[in-house]
Order: structure tokens, then sequence, then C-alpha cells
């Protein structure tokens, strides 16, 4: 549920549960100008940056967010990404985050922009794309301690908010703001409206240099302050070398997983060229003719649910950025049948959320033609997407260049050359140079990384168009197998069901037995389109697609450098498994982080899930994980 938040006559917004007002009468844009833009020196401080770094403590009505982001906007020197993490523990409906903005015209256009993202907001990471992904904005809901412990990155400005040390002296306690300068780096300026005698001696304690300033009236002082230690700071974690800064990327690959870090680079500046192996991208797994996008869930809220949630935020946003809804994608939700018993849910989630996934009601069942005692979740966040328009979709995008035909089968150390590492086909021949190199070529990865345990798994689906007089469910379903029906295409609406999961396997021929075996799981998962669909599987007029999936020992994807030798040039981004839409844009955006030094889309402890290290030969298992963040 959404906290609470009580309106005064003066349109002046109050916690009851801290007995405090938000923000000062001026104006929470106001303040925001005056006290934490003009206490870190900006818009001027970030001047021809690449990057700029914000960490916040308390984003409330997200009013300093909004007035940092017009701020941006309107200055040509800009830097080409600006990232804004902001802790909230008490997240406000979508509701009043609009309310709160209504005031201030030059505002509302970006408070409605970020209300269209505020959904799902359970505790954890949130990564928003604002702006053509320019202004990633990363909601860390929850405790403030607990969560700067699962952020990493070096901030450039600090903005200390919240509601007052004796409303919620938990925020503004000396651990918390010892925690906060672990994010400091020289140089880093932190302002606040507060200039409580505790705050100044905590922050003079950690490395600021501290000083009051003239504050925004009716408060007559600020606090402004620089990290200066004395002392000498050591942080874990190599710094990020010149080429991580922005250069010139190869990535193997024009799948799913390619084609996401193609993008993920191309944004922050970086020339990538793609190499394909095949004649065209998306001619592997990823050429699925269309896939679903479905959450996993279960009653612990295991790693694997929670990083499906993040994964599918991160894609759906790249969804309504560059395809067309109805044509390339639709937000149709998906039901998941379930076996009886199996239903259960995480036991703080409610049927009004914040959480996306809930029991299916009869009126869902109903429209999607199943029994009223059907078992079965509904999730909302869920869909049908045609991969190929998505790959095509990012390819295209301002610093890409794609080459098919070219298949990767060697990766060189260039000594002497401005570009650092070369990438050569089988017979020698050099197929590109570049400063870093990406291996994403889902199972054609084992050739480039024969060290890890890459296991192929073999998919076959089928799919046909849907007879005139057939109505399928317009819903997707999934659980033990799965059905799409009423994806346009030139041929008429088209149905795909399956799919197969064969390990150790790498024949895409199709086969009879498989085709069989989906038609039986079909009948099982939805009666009534098994029948509408029987004359079709009879009379030869569907179709069979195979695909290789790639997946890892553990079955989660790896994101990381190759080995230790070439941490700072070769990294992997593979492994996706049957998930390649929920986790595609997500891998890419944890390897731009690593690359980058920021901010962390997930909590550190699923990004470390993700990470290729855990993978490496025993031998390395000391220079694993520990060097990693």
């Amino acid at each position: 549920m959404a906290e609470p938040v009580d309106w005064r006559a003066d349109g002046i917004p109050r916690s009851a549960r801290f007995d405090d007002i938000y923000h000062t009468e001026t104006g929470a844009p106001a303040q925001a100008r005056h006290v934490f833009l003009g206490g870190c020196g900006l818009p001027g401080a970030w001047a021809g940056q690449p990057q700029w770094r914000i960490l916040e403590t308390g984003f409330g009505f997200g009013l300093n967010f909004l007035t940092t982001w017009q701020a941006w906007r309107a200055d040509p020197q800009r830097p080409r990404l600006l990232h804004f993490v902001s802790i909230e523990a008490f997240p406000v409906s979508r509701e009043d985050l609009l309310r709160a903005a209504a005031g201030h015209a030059d505002l509302l256009g970006l408070a409605e922009s970020l209300a269209a993202q505020w959904h799902g907001l359970l505790p954890g990471f949130h990564r928003l794309c604002l702006d053509e992904g320019r202004v990633l904005l990363t909601l860390c809901i929850g405790d403030v301690q607990a969560m700067l412990r699962a952020q990493r990155f070096e901030a450039d400005s600090i903005f200390l908010d919240g509601f007052s040390p004796q409303r919620n002296p938990a925020m503004w306690s000396a651990e918390t703001l010892k925690a906060v300068s672990r994010f400091a780096r020289r140089g880093t300026r932190v302002a606040t409206w507060t200039i409580a005698r505790a705050v100044c001696d905590a922050l003079a304690q950690n490395g600021f240099q501290v000083e009051k300033a003239p504050g925004l009236p009716p408060k007559r002082d600020c606090l402004q302050s620089v990290f200066e230690p004395t002392w000498q700071v050591r942080r874990r974690g190599p710094a990020p070398s010149p080429a991580a800064l922005a250069g010139r990327c190869a990535v193997i690959g024009a799948g799913l997983a390619g084609g996401a870090v193609a993008a993920s680079l191309a944004r922050r500046g970086w020339e990538v060229e793609v190499l394909e192996a095949a004649d065209r991208p998306a001619a592997g797994a990823s050429g699925l003719p269309v896939g679903m996008l479905a959450p996993h869930i279960s009653p612990d809220d295991a790693l694997l649910s929670r990083l499906t949630r993040a994964g599918i935020r991160a894609t759906w946003q790249q969804l309504e950025q560059l395809l067309a809804e109805g044509d390339d994608w639709r937000a149709s939700g998906v039901l998941e049948r379930r076996a009886a018993g199996d239903d259960r849910l995480p036991e703080r989630w409610t049927a009004d959320g914040p959480n996306e996934s809930w029991h299916a009601s009869p009126t869902q069942l109903a429209e999607a033609g199943l029994s009223p005692d059907a078992v079965a979740l509904w999730h909302a966040r869920g869909a049908w997407v045609r991969p190929s328009r998505l790959i095509e979709a990012w390819l295209a995008l301002p610093g890409i260049r794609v080459r098919a035909r070219c298949r990767a089968a060697h990766i060189e150390r260039i000594d002497g050359s401005v570009a650092r590492w070369g990438v050569r086909d089988a017979d020698g021949a050099l197929l590109a140079e570049a400063d870093r190199i990406v291996i994403a070529g889902g199972i054609e990865s084992h050739a480039l990384a024969p060290e890890f345990p890459l296991q192929a798994v073999r998919g076959q689906v089928e799919w046909g168009c849907m007879p005139e007089d057939a109505r399928l469910p317009a819903t997707p379903l999934n659980g033990n197998g799965h059905l799409i029906a009423g994806v346009p295409a030139a041929e008429g609406k088209l149905w795909l069901a399956g799919a197969t999961f064969d390990r150790d396997s790498s024949d895409v021929t199709p086969r009879a037995s498989d085709t069989e075996f989906n038609r039986e799981r079909l009948a099982r998962l939805h009666p009534d389109a098994a029948a509408k669909l029987a004359l079709a599987f009879a009379h030869g007029e569907t179709h069979a697609w195979a695909g290789i999936r790639c997946a890892s020992g553990d079955r989660r994807p790896l994101v990381g450098p190759l080995s230790p030798d070439s941490a700072d040039g070769i990294w992997l981004c593979t492994a996706l498994g049957s998930r390649g839409l929920s986790f595609a844009v997500l891998c890419a955006e944890l390897l731009a982080a690593h690359w980058h030094r920021e901010p962390l889309p997930l909590p550190a402890k699923l990004a470390q899930a993700l990470d290729a290290r855990r993978a490496w030969p025993e031998k390395e298992t000391s220079q694993r994980l520990a060097s990693a963040m």
C-alpha cells in the first residue's frame, strides 16, 4: 500500500507517520534549487562531464529529482547521462506524486513521465529509465541503512533530505552519515537544509569540510560540505580505466543479449560494432516468432523471482520507448496456470499491490476460457513480444554498426596499437579491433569461453495462422507450456504454443515427436484451444520452429569479465536461458554499470548472483567476487 499523505488547507503535504511536513512552505522546487542544486554547485559543476551521479537520502514526492531533471534538460552543457539514486522507505501513491507537482507547471510534464513508471514498488531497487534513457532514476525502497549497504558507486553530488532529525532520527544518525560517506570521492559536495549539530559533527568526523550558508526563508541557514578527508581514502575495486569511459567496443552476437549490450553502450557514447555469424541479426534462439514476458513467482520471493521482476521492468521501458504496442508487442498481462495448492504468494503481498501479480479473478479466468475452479495467477506486468523487432530497434540506434556473416573464432591482445583487442575468424582474418570486447553469442559463446560450463538447451514451438472461426484466448497463458494467440502478421493473426526443453541438444531440425509433445501440453494447458487447433495439427497446417538456448550451470545469466587477465578488456553477457526477454536489458545495464562505476540497477547481492566470476575455474576462486565490487 502507498504511504498515506495528509494535505493541509494551504496545499502543504504532511506525514502522519512522522508528524512533519514534506517540504518548506516556500515550496519544494525553490528549496531544491537553493539548497540542493545550489549547495552542490549545480548545474555548473556537471558542465561537460560524460555522466553525473547524484545520491539522495529521501525521495518523498520526487520534487528534488524533478527539479534536477529540469535543470539538466535546460543546460546546453549537460552531461550525456544523469544518474539519480534515491532512497525511500515509504513511497507515496501515483496520485499524490502528481498532486504535489500540479502547482508547478514547469515540472508537471516531467512528473507525468515519472508517474507512468511509478508502479510495482516492492522493497528493493527499481530502475526507471527516462528521457530516452539519458536520465536514470534508481529508487531504493527500504530502510536507509540497508539500501546504502546494497548500492555501489561514487556520487558526484549528495542530497541529504528527509523529515527532521527530531522526527526521523535514523535518517540522520551517525551510522547513516558514515554509510553516506562511503559514496563520496574527493570533491563530492553534500547539501542539506538542516544545520543540526549532530549532523554537522557526523559529517566532519567522516571527512567532510562543513560550513553554513544562507538558507531559504523561513530558514536562516542551510548546510554545505565537501568531501576532503585528511586521510588516504581506500576503495574496493580498481578505478575505471580510460577505455571504460568511452571508446570502441566489439559485441559478438546480434541476438537479445548482443542487441541489448550494444544499445546500452551506444547510449553512453561508445562506438559499437556488432559481429553476427549468421546472415542477419536474431538468427538464433532470439529468432523465436513471438515470446512471452512474465515474472517468476515464489512464496519466499526467491532470487529468481526478484531478478525477473527487475528484468521485466527494464525490458518494459524499452518496449514502450522503441516498439509499436499492438503490433510488435502487447501489454496484455499473462495468466499462469498452477496446480492445486501451488498458488501461494509472499505473505505481505495483497490484492491492492504494490505487487503486480495476484490470484486470477473469476472474470479473468472466464475471459481466458478457463473453468471457474482453475488455479491461476494473474501477472499484470506480462506481455507478448516479437524479439526480432526489439533487436532491430536496438541495432538501429546511433553509434551501432552491424556486420553479418562474421564468425568470431579467436580474440587476442594487440600490443602497440590504440585498440587493445582484436577479433579474428577461423582463417585468421581480422574482423574487428576494439578497446573492449563483449561475448554475447548465446551457445556459440562457448567457442570463445570454453572454460565456462555453458549448456545447450533445445526448444521447439509450434505456430500457425488462427482459423477464422476459432476464438483463442486474447491473454497469453503459461504454466506447463504456454499459448500466445492473436499476434498480428502479414499472413493473418498468429498463435504459438510450446516449448520443449531438451538439455545438451543442438539440433534445430524440427521433430515430429516434439510437435506431438507440444500438442499434448496445449491440451492440458487449455483444452478448448487445443480442440480448436486440432484440425490444423491433423492437416499439417502448423509450423515448427526450434532454437538453442544457452544456460549456465546454475541457470542464471553470466555478466562479467572472461578471466582475471582480461577484466579490463573481454567480458561476457550470455547464458540468458529461456528468459532472454526478461534478462537482456537488465544484464546489459549491469555490464555498463560495472564498466563506468555507475549506480547498480540491482542490490549488490543480486548483482553478484549474475556475476560471471562465480563460474571462473576453481583455481581462480580467490580472485572471484571479492574483487568484483
